[in-house]
């Protein structure tokens, strides 16, 4: 947004005219904000920028001369451009000259563009008009010159601390930028740090941060991370360093396992060793004297192609780097015999096998069981969901005693009657009131209870022949009929396999 600006003397107030003085001071204001600029403007060195002026809503207003005036510091003023409507265009002699220039050149409009900017252009810029009958109006733009800066990190090689004092391990640097910039550290070593800063004589200013830390030789390799923000930059640069701590080397040697026993082959000592720098020089030597013939050095590698009596004896690792020397010894016993070292228990394998074939074996039986009960389920199996009806008998005794029969006598079709009851169990053969027959003729003559009180279904309706006849035949004696007669034919019912029926009544 432009912003309008001036300086405008107010009329003295006076207690007995306050309207008028009121009016006056709207006059006043009105007339301050008829210049108008930007109130701040950014630019960056060796670019050039364009700082815009306007007179508005001039009136009656007379203007006679535009003139820019540059404010570096407090309390001094340059002219560095003046426009007149007859006089022209100029440029007194100042640090702009050459750089700066009218856009287009008119009292309205004097708008300047300054070139080739430097560090020290910045400051005040003030659009100053001289007007008739008001006097003097003016706006002012401040002009911020930006400066990217130099941003590096980088560690500080140091060697390991004997006197527990913190030193710089690391260093980080943002150089001549503006407005200043900051400097934030992240590390996983818990070393503290201090930032300076320091002003150029262009104004840009330096800033300056160090990252001290006793150093140990455990803290060499570990990560520390230098992070710049400043207005220029999109986002922070963060720069990631390792450190460098210098140490003396350290040394040990692996590889015995009291077990060299005569005749034995490649038996190997390594000679580890560590250090910053890392140690170079790795000498092997025997306390008893002279290396064996049967040991080869390689490297870091003593390898014995055969132990015997002379592998009785004290081997030394001696490493070098630039800070020093470091020794480890360990000392060979030779055995007659080589001592059996305990393997794996073969109980404890087999052991282990059941196991994983037991769980095995449960978890399948668990997965089939499962798939077959989900199987039943979509399938529809399993006991049923509801109580089934009672069975229902074919072919009893009542079924029987309903049938028609036909009267051998009459040849007319008779029908039973039903039985008054009929008992069911579930578990077994239908149960009729059979228990109520008496062998009386009375009660066979008036269709006795075992046919329910209807008439019999065999009585007189049965045709008797002569028991001689029967004799002469070779047949046995039928069951004999309540007249001493023989019952010659069996009865014309019919009675299928698996049904009851009720047989006529045997005299004996």
């Amino acid at each position: 947004m432009a912003r309008d600006a001036k300086h405008c003397p107010l009329s003295p107030m006076k207690n007995s005219l306050l309207v008028t003085a009121g009016i006056l001071l709207i006059i006043q204001a009105a007339s301050c904000q008829r210049v108008r600029v930007v109130p701040e403007v950014e630019a960056y060195p060796a670019e050039s920028v364009d700082l815009r002026c306007q007179f508005v809503d001039g009136g009656n207003t007379k203007l006679t001369q535009v003139s820019w005036i540059w404010e570096p510091t407090e309390g001094q003023r340059d002219n560095i451009a003046v426009f007149h409507p007859i006089y022209g265009e100029s440029f007194p002699e100042s640090p702009f000259s050459g750089r700066v220039r009218f856009i287009q050149g008119t009292l309205t409009n004097p708008s300047i563009t300054i070139s080739s900017l430097k560090m020290a252009d910045a400051g005040r810029y003030t659009c100053e008009y001289a007007t008739y009958p008001s006097g003097n109006e003016q706006g002012t733009t401040n002009l911020v010159i930006l400066a990217k800066p130099k941003n590096s990190a980088s560690p500080v090689v140091v060697q390991a601390s004997t006197s527990g004092k913190p030193v710089v391990v690391a260093q980080c640097e943002a150089a001549d930028g503006k407005p200043a910039a900051t400097i934030k550290w992240m590390g996983e070593v818990g070393g503290t740090d201090n930032t300076t800063s320091k002003k150029g004589l262009d104004g840009t200013v330096t800033v300056r941060s160090v990252y001290l830390l006793v150093p140990t030789p455990e803290d060499n390799g570990k990560e520390v991370t230098c992070m710049i923000s400043q207005r220029t930059q999109d986002k922070p640069q963060t720069f990631p360093m390792k450190l460098s701590v210098e140490y003396p080397p350290t040394v040990s040697i692996v590889g015995y396992d009291n077990n060299w026993y005569i005749g034995r082959t490649d038996a190997v000592l390594t000679c580890k060793a560590t250090g910053n720098p890392a140690p170079t020089n790795v000498t092997w030597t025997a306390m008893s004297g002279r290396i064996p013939d049967t040991v080869q050095i390689a490297d870091n590698k003593l390898i014995v192609r055969k132990v015997d009596e002379a592998m009785n004896t004290t081997f030394v690792c001696e490493v070098k780097n630039r800070l020093g020397v470091s020794k480890h010894q360990v000392t060979t016993a030779v055995i007659e015999q080589r001592k059996k070292t305990a393997g794996p228990s073969t109980a404890g394998i087999i052991g282990g096998i059941i196991g994983v074939v037991l769980l095995v074996a449960i978890v399948g039986a668990a997965i089939v069981l499962v798939r077959k009960r989900k199987q039943n389920a979509e399938n529809g199996d399993g006991p049923p969901k509801h109580k089934p009806p009672p069975p229902v008998k074919t072919g009893s005794s009542t079924e029987m005693l309903n049938k028609h029969v036909t009267d051998p006598v009459t040849k007319e079709l008779t029908e039973t009657q039903p039985l008054s009851k009929v008992y069911y169990e579930t578990s077994g053969e239908p149960v009729t009131d059979l228990d109520a027959c008496d062998d009386d003729n009375e009660n066979a003559a008036g269709g006795g209870a075992a046919n329910g009180g209807g008439p019999a279904v065999l009585e007189d309706s049965i045709r008797y022949a002569d028991v001689d006849d029967t004799l002469n035949d070779g047949a046995l004696p039928p069951y004999s009929g309540a007249g001493g007669h023989h019952v010659d034919e069996p009865p014309s019912t019919t009675v299928a396999r698996g049904e009851s029926f009720v047989s006529a009544a045997m005299y004996v």
